[in-house]
């Protein structure tokens, strides 16, 4: 019998991937909910959106990740629930020239029809690229973003822009490959566009965020409505100004966390600690 703890003891989930996720995903979704993870077979999650633009994704990241499970659920119909991951990686909204990556871990119960959402953001990130006219450019980049051990790619280039059309080197394994794959580029280009290879099998960093994506998605799921006991009561929505200290008047500062029920509708509020903000956060007193 499921208990609270592992709900699906030993029930079946498909993961759609074809990039090694199961190393991180399967062990604690099986330790922590009973599930027996296994990837889908002869998924091709590609289709979905590529990270080396050779295939664009299309609506957003929750999108493409639905999808997948769309997928996996067709090739394993007698799966009871099935999970997919999808990342991002861009420019940190608030810290220029930082970036910022971030991962979702989705689980759909197509016999309840639970579905639940692990977020993990951060800037634990290889992500980045450069234009190279060289080899030495290229070793210089590949050897500061972790190559081997960490994965890249080289896209063909126009006007200093990637150009997948013209050429697309993946699967680059020692440095022989490497200067192989840029010499051939930028005989063919005149320069080439050297990018971290985010697949996560090529990337342990983002592995590790997937692990962390995964964790949430734990949580979520042990976190129960107090109104109808669903799993994924958490926080849906934070809310700013709370009071400065010296004046009284609204900050930048986190004054509640509100945490909502998908299933029932419950929503209750948490005020944060402590109950005033610093004037440092105050645009009337630190304008």
């Amino acid at each position: 019998m499921a208990s609270v703890s592992r709900p699906y003891d030993d029930d079946d989930a498909v993961l759609a991937t074809m990039h090694g996720k199961e190393r991180v995903i399967a062990p604690l979704l099986q330790r922590a909910l009973g599930l027996r993870v296994q990837v889908t077979p002869g998924i091709d999650t590609d289709r979905f959106g590529t990270f080396s633009r050779d295939i664009d994704r299309s609506g957003s990241q929750l999108d493409a990740a639905r999808a997948k499970i769309v997928a996996a659920f067709e090739i394993s119909p007698g799966a009871r629930v099935a999970v997919a991951s999808e990342g991002s990686f861009g420019p940190h909204p608030q810290i220029p020239f930082v970036p910022l990556a971030r991962e979702i871990v989705v689980l759909k119960d197509c016999v309840s029809g639970l579905e639940l959402i692990g977020h993990h953001a951060g800037m634990e990130t290889n992500f980045s690229h450069a234009v190279v006219a060289d080899l030495n450019g290229a070793n210089a980049f590949a050897e500061r973003v972790g190559f081997p051990g960490h994965g890249v790619i080289v896209i063909g280039c126009a006007d200093q822009q990637p150009a997948p059309g013209r050429a697309l080197i993946k699967d680059i394994g020692d440095w022989t490959d490497l200067q192989r794959a840029v010499e051939t580029v930028i005989a063919n280009c005149g320069a080439a566009f050297v990018e971290t290879d985010m697949r996560a099998h090529r990337n342990p960093t983002r592995m590790r965020t997937i692990k962390r994506a995964t964790l949430d998605l734990v949580r979520r799921f042990r976190s129960f409505c107090p109104d109808c006991a669903r799993p994924g009561f958490a926080i849906t929505q934070r809310l700013f100004g709370l009071p400065c200290s010296w004046c009284g008047g609204p900050t930048l500062a986190l004054k509640s966390e509100v945490y909502a029920c998908e299933g029932c509708g419950y929503r209750v509020e948490h005020a944060v600690k402590p109950t005033t903000a610093d004037p440092g956060q105050c645009e009337e007193c630190n304008p």
